[in-house]
């Protein structure tokens, strides 16, 4: 018999984008659901009984991970997540496996050859509960750091004391970070003694985002993006004449658009 599979995400590109890659790395595998949500997956997986399962992590209501703990051992589990800190060790335990966004051809290749292999030896997906468990410990949310509001920055000969939500954006810079922001509703730059990595630990991801292994925008500041012909594109900022490049790794930031 043919595998069958449901395919659970809230993004409706990255379903469809998911479906068509399985079909050209494992063309007999069947898609037997699109599911838009948690609530929508469990339905699905009760009325389909899917032989795999693929999970987005974080969606709207019920959670991928509340979808795996009601499917539990009845089919293999695959998560998909945005974010690499979800990768934790309970997927590399066999029994759970897991799949970055932006999907990588070779990675998604690794995973339906697991997958194959389990079926073929009608293989049991191991102590799943116990995996979820932990699984879901791992992924609770901690106390919310507290959030820089304020950077001081030396400008010429002043240091000045810039309100995070005047930054439109950071740069990094050698061993400095470019912070370009707004003094007085005109476009300013500054140089600060931080990493961009260490800047970005401490503002609102709600309101920053990094869109380049080099740069973090704020998201408020952004008027609009422009997709390229390839896997690109640009930021345009308002008040401002520069454009900021977006990597392929953070284009799902955007992909509604």
């Amino acid at each position: 018999m043919r595998a069958t599979a449901l395919i659970a995400d809230d993004e409706p590109l990255l379903r469809e984008a998911l479906a068509a890659q399985l079909a050209q790395a494992w063309p007999a595998l069947s898609i037997v659901a699109l599911a838009r949500n948690g609530r929508e997956a469990i339905a699905s997986f009760d009325a389909h009984r899917p032989d795999v399962c693929f999970l987005d992590v974080q969606m709207p209501g019920i959670s991928g991970v509340e979808v795996a703990q009601h499917v539990g051992a009845r089919a293999h589990l695959v998560f998909v997540t945005a974010f690499d800190q979800y990768a934790v060790r309970a997927f590399a335990q066999g029994a759970l496996d897991y799949l970055v966004k932006p999907v990588e051809p070779a990675r998604l290749a690794d995973t339906v050859a697991r997958l194959q292999a389990r079926l073929r030896a009608a293989a049991p997906a191991g102590d799943v509960e116990a995996l979820l468990r932990q699984l879901t410990a791992q992924l609770a949310p901690a106390a919310q750091p507290e959030r820089l509001r304020w950077l001081k920055a030396q400008v010429g000969r002043t240091v000045r004391l810039i309100a995070v939500d005047d930054i439109d954006y950071l740069r990094a810079d050698a061993k400095y970070t470019l912070v370009a922001w707004r003094d007085g509703g005109q476009p300013a730059e500054a140089l600060v003694r931080l990493g961009v990595k260490e800047l970005l630990a401490q503002l609102d991801p709600d309101q920053f985002a990094q869109v380049h292994r080099a740069i973090v925008v704020n998201l408020r500041a952004v008027s609009h993006v422009v997709r390229g012909d390839s896997d690109s594109a640009d930021i345009h900022l308002k008040g401002r004449a520069e454009v900021l490049p977006v990597s392929r790794s953070y284009l799902h930031l955007f992909r509604q658009m």
